[in-house]
């Protein structure tokens, strides 16, 4: 054993360094054999349970018999969320993807897609209880301990980072649940509860921050906030931007990683805060190129995950979209499980508006409500003092003659209903915006790169 994992597996001020010591320290060859095992029994029970599975992989004629090594995964079909939410249309109300009677879900989350139809991730009690465990144990990583007070300052609603609450709640932290409650209040629960930990978006928490200092409340020496978890925008693994916010808050920041489809986090830093912990006995991660091979350690590729315990509904393959890197080395914590390096960017044109996923055919699908509107529209994004601000510029319909400001106030508030997202704006005449002979260009991302 080397020096730097045996003091990692030693305890810390007397309380113990891992929330599952003999998990969290295993060899690579202990994960992949956990793995295998846990993926032939999924594929199994994925088969058994899922009409949709049942087809697809008759029709690409492989089955769970033909795993024989994890590397063999690569012979079964993909999937993405066009046909998770096709599925969910198909066969209301939960897809044919979906491999346990509707009486065993017990928790659903759902997001909104390019469509706007929300798309359902169903959970059975044994889901539910994996995942909160998972983030028991990832928070434990992160510093948290039963004698922090944590706010949770996400929202609490079909939003899959809501019951992330539960996993402080489980190592034994007072736990508040805050949501989305105007910055104001927060600060005031803050102070008059003495928090020390926070989750919310890296932008959120720079907002935060920001309106402490203008109600003449220094976040270093009026607060108690020592941690604070990000997730929802690349902001938390970005080192410029995570230091930016510790230096603001003088607390230290945690970059975590999720989607709803799988679990509410599936990754997190710990207190080297080098790379996000992959929840490796729960979600296979493969990274691949755009032929579909998988792309060497620390290369940039699509991540697609494929679950081996989410009983509700088995995701085999699925295709996240995100262009992201991953490293197997063991981290100086102790711990061995694979470790997500960065989300780089995505295959396609979503936009994350303050940790709310946007595309833009969301926008557009509003856009063609308004008769006042001849159709064209663009996305415009900026970043002033690390926050996102998203302009909506549409162009009026030809002969339009009426309250501009009233149009404007009334498409924004519509857009809000419709997506969550706030934007301004911006009423151009007929002809203004630059016109495409094939796909048209929607979004003009006017903000500095955000990955090295």
């Amino acid at each position: 054993m080397s020096a730097v994992l045996a003091e990692a597996r030693a305890s810390l001020n007397g309380e113990p360094r891992y929330w599952e010591p003999a998990l969290e320290t295993q060899s690579r060859a202990d994960w992949d054999a956990l793995k295998l095992v846990r993926l032939r029994r999924h594929l199994r029970h994925a088969v058994d349970g899922s009409p949709y599975y049942r087809a697809a992989f008759a029709a690409a004629g492989v089955g769970p018999d033909d795993l024989q090594s994890l590397a063999d995964l690569r012979r079964f079909p993909t999937l993405d969320k066009h046909t998770l939410r096709e599925r969910q249309l198909a066969v209301p109300p939960l897809g044919d993807i979906t491999a346990v009677p509707e009486r065993d879900v017990v928790y659903l989350c759902a997001s909104s897609g390019s469509t706007g139809v929300p798309t359902a991730s169903p959970f059975t009690a044994e889901d539910f209880e994996d995942w909160i465990n998972y983030e028991a144990r990832q928070f434990w990583s992160s510093g948290l301990r039963p004698s922090d007070r944590y706010g949770h300052a996400l929202n609490l609603s079909l939003f899959v980072g809501g019951p992330c609450v539960l996993g402080a709640q489980r190592l034994g932290a007072l736990s508040v649940h805050a949501g989305t409650l105007p910055s104001e209040r927060l600060l005031q629960i803050a102070q008059q509860f003495r928090l020390t930990a926070l989750w919310t978006t890296p932008s959120y928490a720079w907002y935060l921050g920001e309106t402490a200092l203008k109600q003449g409340l220094d976040p270093r020496r009026d607060l108690a906030v020592r941690r604070i978890f990000v997730a929802g925008e690349p902001g938390g693994s970005i080192p410029q931007t995570r230091e930016r916010i510790e230096s603001l808050w003088g607390a230290k920041v945690y970059d975590y990683y999720g989607l709803s489809d799988i679990f509410g986090s599936c990754a997190g830093m710990c207190e080297q805060q080098h790379g996000l912990h992959w929840a490796e006995d729960h979600i296979h991660w493969e990274v691949l190129d755009a032929a579909g091979e998988p792309v060497a350690e620390g290369e940039r590729g699509e991540l697609v995950l494929t679950t081996l315990t989410k009983r509700a509904r088995p995701m085999i393959r699925f295709r996240t979209g995100d262009i992201v890197s991953f490293t197997t080395e063991p981290c100086r914590c102790g711990r061995t499980s694979a470790r997500l390096l960065g989300v780089h960017g995505r295959l396609d044109d979503m936009l994350i508006i303050k940790g709310v996923n946007l595309f833009p055919s969301d926008v557009e699908a509003v856009v063609r409500r308004f008769g006042e509107f001849n159709g064209e529209y663009r996305l415009v994004v900026e970043r002033e003092h690390h926050l996102d601000r998203l302009t909506v510029e549409v162009e009026t319909a030809a002969g339009f003659i009426g309250d501009t400001l009233a149009l404007a106030d009334g498409f924004a508030r519509a857009l809000k209903g419709a997506s969550g997202v706030s934007a301004e704006v911006r009423l151009l005449a007929p002809e203004t915006l630059p016109r495409a002979t094939h796909k048209a260009r929607r979004v003009d991302d006017r903000r500095e790169h955000l990955w090295a």
